[in-house]
């Protein structure tokens, strides 16, 4: 939109006054604006204080917990508060651009703290348990008129909510803010910032939600045996349908888990069981990779439907007899062995981009220059190509090689002739034995035999 006003004419001062119009309900937004941040950046401010003050500061004094207890559980929330405060003072005199452009780069608190969050929770649990003395200090703390009925547990994700709020304030002062401002570039720079802050706060929190699904589903299941737990497993649905068997058996209920590559067929143990009444045995784990789904009816509005899945070794057929389930199982199937398939195909051309040719293009044969064939190690074979035989043949006084023999006697004489010489070289005779040299033969060692002809034989025994 643009900010100067029209050129003279009929409509040129209407069209300025509706531009003036418009800059100045945009300022009243950002005053508004800058105002509600300001009172909510304040209190903020006011709370981490609190907790450095009555929680922080005092344990260490005091030595209630260790370092590295205390580190878990507060993480960098003093430096959090320190850099706040800062931003605080910028804030308070109106300078909104430079206060978050001195702000973002610390934004690596901000960080620090969004990893350690659902860590701190657990130990402070832990440590609420089994410490009394941490235990009746926390009571105290908390009864004191200055937190206002706030527990350490209200107090703890504090920062994390102001980061979503950030995101927030600092796109409504971007929208109306002109162009033209010199603030303009700092708040917008500012968003983009702060927005990668809270997407990583979004994928934290989607991460560990997961992870309780995994670990909820792992104590369903009976035994260790079926291992939920995997590294980039994501959990997607559960559910009961119906198994159809192919030889026209009674359709039994079974309870499947899907997930991102996996999906898990189980039935309901016994419930008067002692200890696994409430849970379920592992009957299949159908690989989703290689998976096809197919709708064989319920695609109108009828009274259920019926699902094929096809694997390599298995044809699974799934039945139920609400018509919204089929529809959410089978957009829940589709999508995870799409987005399976997708990121599968996306390896597998990598590593086609990636690969060298076996051999040169026809094209490329004339215009690559031919690199010269490295030289031969000695005592090592190496492959003849037709030049050379020929240039053995016609040299005179050179032995010829036999005829072709079979691979395998190659390949002997190849691993003889790498062999070390000692090996194959003959003990002298011993005098007071005897003649004969059978008598003398050593219970270890192999005795060479050359081949006749050959020139792999004629260099080995020279060099015996």
């Amino acid at each position: 939109m643009s900010f100067s006003p029209s050129p003279a004419g009929p409509a040129g001062p209407a069209a300025g006054r509706s531009i003036q119009e418009q800059r100045e309900r945009w300022e009243r937004k950002r005053s508004r604006t800058g105002r509600e941040l300001v009172q909510t950046e304040q209190r903020y401010c006011e709370q981490l204080e609190l907790v450095n003050t009555y929680f922080v500061e005092i344990l260490k004094a005091k030595g209630t917990l260790r370092q590295h207890i205390r580190e878990s559980i507060f993480s960098s929330i003093k430096s959090i508060h320190s850099v706040n405060q800062t931003l605080l003072v910028h804030l308070e005199n109106g300078y909104f651009g430079r206060g978050f452009e001195q702000f973002c780069p610390q934004l690596h608190y901000y960080t620090t703290y969004v990893d350690n969050i659902h860590n701190a929770r657990k130990v402070l649990g832990v440590h609420l348990q089994k410490n009394k003395v941490f235990r009746r200090f926390k009571k105290l703390q908390e009864a004191r008129p200055e937190l206002h009925n706030c527990t350490l547990e209200d107090l703890l994700p504090l920062p994390i909510q102001r980061i979503q709020q950030y995101k927030h304030f600092l796109r409504d002062l971007t929208e109306n803010t002109s162009p033209d401002n010199p603030e303009f570039q700092q708040l917008s720079r500012a968003v983009k910032a702060v927005s990668e802050v809270s997407q990583r706060i979004q994928d934290n929190a989607r991460s560990h939600e997961n992870h309780l699904q995994l670990r909820r589903v792992q104590k369903l299941l009976k035994g260790r045996k079926t291992k939920v737990q995997a590294p980039g497993r994501w959990y997607i649905r559960e559910g009961w349908l119906r198994t159809v068997s192919p030889r026209g058996a009674e359709a039994k209920p079974k309870m499947f888990f899907l997930f991102s590559d996996v999906l898990l067929q189980a039935k309901r143990c016994n419930q008067l069981h002692p200890t696994h009444g409430d849970k379920f045995s592992c009957q299949h784990a159908y690989p989703l990779a290689e998976c096809t789904v197919d709708k064989v009816f319920g695609h109108t509005k009828s009274q259920g439907g019926l699902l094929s899945l096809t694997f390599p070794r298995a044809q699974v057929l799934l039945m139920s007899c609400n018509q919204e389930d089929v529809n959410d199982w089978y957009r829940s199937l589709s999508s995870a062995v799409g987005q399976l398939k997708s990121r599968n195909t996306v390896v597998h051309k990598r590593e086609e981009l990636t690969r060298r040719p076996l051999r040169p293009a026809p094209d490329s044969q004339q215009s690559t220059p031919v690199t010269p064939a490295p030289p031969v190690t000695p005592g090592r074979k190496r492959n003849m190509t037709s030049g050379e035989a020929r240039e053995r043949a016609q040299t005179p006084g050179r032995p010829q090689p036999a005829s072709a023999e079979p691979e395998g006697s190659a390949s002997k004489r190849m691993r003889l002739a790498d062999a070390p010489a000692e090996r194959y070289a003959t003990k002298p005779l011993d005098p007071s034995l005897g003649s004969n040299r059978a008598e003398q033969k050593p219970k270890k060692g192999i005795f060479y035999k050359p081949a006749r002809g050959c020139v792999f034989c004629t260099i080995l025994m020279d060099v015996l």
